[in-house]
């Protein structure tokens, strides 16, 4: 089978829990639970993974150790992959904030990428800084054909979901309303001659418009 690029959401987390905006580095841990999380999703991969990297927030840092542990494949830190910067709504759990944040959030899956999170980042600033992380992942192991394992990065949710209608141009309202739970995936696969198709993103499979569904209310997911 064709390596993928595979984008896992890191394991749950106290911020998760309280619904709290939590995106400053280094942020808060995982909970037993998103621990339990992280050692299930390494444990249940049928090979190890090419390479694994990870963003510097410590839930990130912590899921992929768990994964490293269970795998054997060494966790390292990767720049530019962390979470959307939420700037003066950071750390916030007000219906308020979480329904500006969405709006605008929303906003850039329907192409509005300037506009901004008040101090923080717009849909542009995410992507200037991912999309050459991944384009140097692309580089660096995807672009033979072949098995050659795949490459994990652990990352975020809002992050991630940006990135796969960015990449692969799956749409809203499927990018929007089907929120990824801890440990779900986004798995990418990259096209002879640029471009990358998405097989996975969480529980469904193409074609992605066929389903819309309101998934985890973790405003982050």
């Amino acid at each position: 089978m064709t390596a993928k690029l595979i984008l896992v959401r890191h394991g749950e987390t106290e911020g998760n829990v309280a619904k709290i905006l939590d995106t400053k580095l280094p942020g808060l841990p995982l909970t037993e639970r998103g621990a339990a999380q992280a050692k299930a999703f390494g444990e249940g991969l049928l090979t190890p993974p090419r390479a694994l990297f990870h963003s510097h927030a410590l839930r990130a840092r912590q899921t992929a150790g768990y994964i490293e542990a269970a795998t054997g494949v060494r966790a390292i830190g990767r720049d530019d992959v962390h979470e959307v910067q939420l700037g003066d709504l950071d750390g916030s759990a007000s219906p308020e904030a979480h329904e500006q944040f969405q709006a605008i959030y929303r906003s850039w899956h329907e192409g509005r990428l300037t506009e901004r999170v008040p101090g923080g980042e717009s849909g542009r600033d995410v992507l200037d800084r991912f999309l050459p992380a991944i384009a140097d992942l692309r580089a660096e192991y995807l672009l033979e054909a072949g098995d050659g394992g795949d490459v994990l990065v652990v990352t975020h949710g809002a992050a991630m979901r940006l990135l796969g209608r960015e990449l692969a141009g799956v749409a809203p309202p499927f990018t929007t309303n089907n929120h990824l739970d801890n440990t779900e995936t986004i798995e990418l696969v990259a096209r002879p001659g640029g471009g990358w198709e998405c097989v996975r993103w969480g529980r469904f499979t193409p074609p992605f418009g066929a389903k819309a569904e309101f998934g985890a209310d973790d405003p982050m997911g």
